[in-house]
């Protein structure tokens, strides 16, 4: 029986719970008597489920207190009802359950991965309505993970790709909430208390601002009872108001930062769309062969093996819940970073104006399509699809109807798409690097006061 439970337990960690075979799940829905909503789906196989329960509380809820949404997230199992870190964290192990827990710009993450057996089951379900209805919130523990925090920060100071990205954010969003990092800064991390935690937990972690996924070998029944003792100790409170709208940029920014690393790190773009566009399809499938598809992805070909001026370039979308960034990322070398910059301009601005060819676009169209039942060959891989679908409010035939939207996507579709929602003469490029100290902007002055370059570098 031991080696038995051993077993399950090894692929149970590693992720290794496969779904018996491709076919769209049945997605149920309904509310908990404290009005939080649930998704389930039952999948035959291993006795194993997964329950995540997703919050309106990531870091856009900051409120210009930029690390509050992380520190709190971050201290809910580290105490709680009484216990501490470590008891919580035997109680879990002693039944082979995983927690996990994140936070990031739009939501926030606390789950568990348990095996069915009712003896498991109920003890890791019971010490997760503990970590998430009664966390202690001590001062001891805030302080510690505070001085983690801080840590993390300084480290992020010392690299330039976090250097680099943050610049970005910050230059594309502006005042918006999205514009802070998640893990905060040196400043707000000073301002941070105890009691600004506990009124943000109070105001978020509230059962009509849940969503609670519960994929795996349970039965309706036993779903709907787990979902409802799960959040019974929450208070029921209110869903959170909407985040303001994105705005649009009005100009071109090129930011040089100066940084002792012959390696120069380059962010390149502007807000690209949110989840549910209208375009999503199209923009997904546009961005796939230009810089989405790895090595072969025009990007890649034309800067990489071509010319050699990047160690690596790519980009993406990365829809939100308002409109979230359009990226292109590039390392080179920092003599050859105007070079680089250039040929990464001319080529967007090339494939804005002509599009994918009909055989890139196929080849792409085919390798999503063909990749695709991958993405739901596994319980977590199908709670991180519903709990997106979900919490962004996606159609529940979002799956079913997915390989078929992205089949409909034509070269004129991509290329108009691109064309209505990617400005050239408003991107934002940030230049991190060994650069020349009259081209430098300290990324600490405020955007009023940078030295901002409107050349036709990126």
């Amino acid at each position: 029986m031991q080696t038995k439970f051993l077993s399950i337990i090894a692929a149970f960690g590693l992720g290794l719970i496969a779904l018996p075979s491709f076919a769209m799940p049945d997605i149920q829905n309904w509310q908990t008597d404290n009005g939080a909503r649930v998704m389930y789906v039952h999948v035959n196989g291993l006795p194993m489920v997964d329950v995540r329960v997703i919050f309106d509380a990531g870091s856009a809820r900051d409120e210009g207190l930029s690390g509050l949404a992380a520190l709190t997230n971050g201290l809910l199992a580290e105490g709680a009802g009484g216990q501490t870190a470590q008891v919580l964290a035997e109680q879990f192990e002693s039944v082979g359950a995983q927690l996990e827990n994140d936070s990031l710009r739009d939501m926030a993450i606390v789950g568990v991965r348990s095996l069915t057996d009712k003896a498991y089951l109920d003890t890791a379900l019971a010490t997760l309505s503990t970590v998430l209805s009664k966390p202690d919130f001590n001062q001891k523990e805030f302080e510690r993970e505070l001085a983690r925090m801080k840590v993390s920060v300084t480290a992020r100071k010392q690299s330039p790709a976090a250097i680099a990205s943050e610049a970005f954010f910050k230059a594309i969003y502006g005042d918006h909430p999205y514009a802070a990092p998640s893990g905060g800064t040196e400043e707000s991390l000073e301002r941070l208390n105890l009691e600004a935690i506990k009124a943000f937990y109070q105001k978020y972690y509230v059962a009509k601002n849940a969503l609670i996924v519960i994929v795996g070998a349970v039965e309706r029944p036993q779903a709907e009872a787990m979902a409802n003792s799960l959040l019974k100790g929450m208070a029921v409170g209110e869903k959170a108001a909407a985040i303001p709208a994105v705005q649009p940029l009005t100009e071109k920014k090129v930011i040089r930062i100066q940084y002792p690393s012959k390696q120069a790190h380059i962010y390149m773009g502007q807000p690209g769309m949110n989840r549910g566009d209208e375009d999503y399809f199209s923009l997904y499938m546009a961005n796939h062969p230009f810089g989405g598809s790895g090595f072969a992805s025009r990007l890649v070909k034309t800067v990489r093996e071509d010319r050699g001026l990047a160690y690596s370039v790519y980009s993406y979308f990365s829809p939100m819940r308002e409109a979230g960034p359009f990226m292109m990322n590039m390392q080179t070398r920092a003599d050859q970073a105007d070079e680089a910059l250039s040929l990464l301009q001319s080529e967007l601005e090339k494939y804005i104006a002509e599009g994918p060819g009909d055989d890139e676009l196929k080849d792409s169209i085919s390798n999503v399509v063909g990749s695709f039942p991958l993405n739901l060959d596994s319980n977590n891989k199908l709670m991180g699809y519903l709990a997106m679908m979900g919490f962004y409010n996606l159609p529940d035939d979002y799956l079913k109807d997915f390989v078929k939207n992205v089949e409909s996507v034509k070269p004129a579709d991509a290329r108009q798409a691109m064309a209505r929602r990617i400005k050239t003469d408003k991107l934002v490029t940030v230049i991190v690097g060994d650069i020349a100290a009259d081209e430098a902007v300290d990324e600490q002055e405020s955007t009023a006061d940078k030295k901002v370059e409107t050349t036709a570098n990126e």
